[in-house]
């Protein structure tokens, strides 16, 4: 997981972080390698069981299930198409399983500049933490466009329903708080959606992030948090906020 907080207490308690694929060569022969919920490339994962390493597979199912989508239409000749942040480990993972030609879109309007060629067949799939309804809106242009295309709705269902939660609760909210890590994509998602419906819309990563001169006049204070903020975190933002 991304959240700082997470790392840090694993960290306490001896889990070492690898940071590059670089990293990975050091790794003592027989300890532990943990696959985090992001998932890995293919070719890294199958370097590390390769090895004298206890490899323990830690990857989402939500996950895993893209990798199989896109390894099967990658080794059919399509190309695969994330709707996703480039950089992000799990499309980093996800274009990991890719034979072929993959690419990535953030938004619908970079659909057209990236597939100029109509008659590629594409498979488009989305980051699991991916905001749905910039997904839908992905889906509807490429049907627009009369592009080849299989569609992979791969957004997670319990992200889509935070996303859809949030959202109806920012709506009513005078103030509204996303409690997240500073690297988590559905954290990050989370705090657009809920911008758009309220004004007053603040990320924060603990209780100590909260702010005085937040309260003035306010009524309502909605509270949201990514999948991986810990429910000891969120339960002290929601005490020191009733406090204020």
């Amino acid at each position: 997981v991304h959240n700082e907080s997470v790392v840090e207490m694993l960290e306490e308690k001896g889990v070492h972080t690898l940071r590059s694929e670089e990293d990975a060569a050091l790794i003592p022969d027989g300890a532990a390698v943990l696959i985090r919920a992001h998932g890995i490339p293919k070719a890294l994962e199958e370097s590390l069981k390769k090895r004298n390493l206890h490899v323990i597979d830690a990857t989402c199912p939500f996950v895993k299930k893209i990798h199989r989508i896109a390894e099967e239409h990658s080794a059919a000749g399509e190309t695969v198409v994330i709707a996703g942040n480039p950089a992000h480990p799990e499309v980093v993972g996800i274009r990991g399983y890719c034979s072929g030609p993959s690419a990535v879109v953030s938004e619908p309007d970079e659909i057209e500049k990236i597939l100029t060629d109509h008659s590629v067949k594409i498979c488009l799939a989305a980051q699991t933490t991916f905001n749905h309804k910039k997904f839908k809106l992905m889906v509807e242009k490429i049907k627009n466009l009369r592009y080849n295309a299989t569609i992979a709705d791969t957004v997670c269902s319990a992200t889509r329903e935070r996303q859809e939660e949030s959202e109806e609760i920012a709506s009513r909210a005078d103030v509204m708080i996303v409690i997240g890590g500073k690297e988590s994509s559905n954290s990050q998602k989370l705090y657009e959606i809920c911008k758009r419906n309220c004004n007053q819309t603040y990320f924060i990563q603990t209780a100590a992030d909260l702010k005085d001169d937040w309260w003035c006049g306010v009524n309502i204070v909605g509270i949201t948090a990514g999948a991986s903020t810990p429910k000891t975190i969120i339960k002290e933002v929601q005490t020191n906020v009733r406090k204020f």
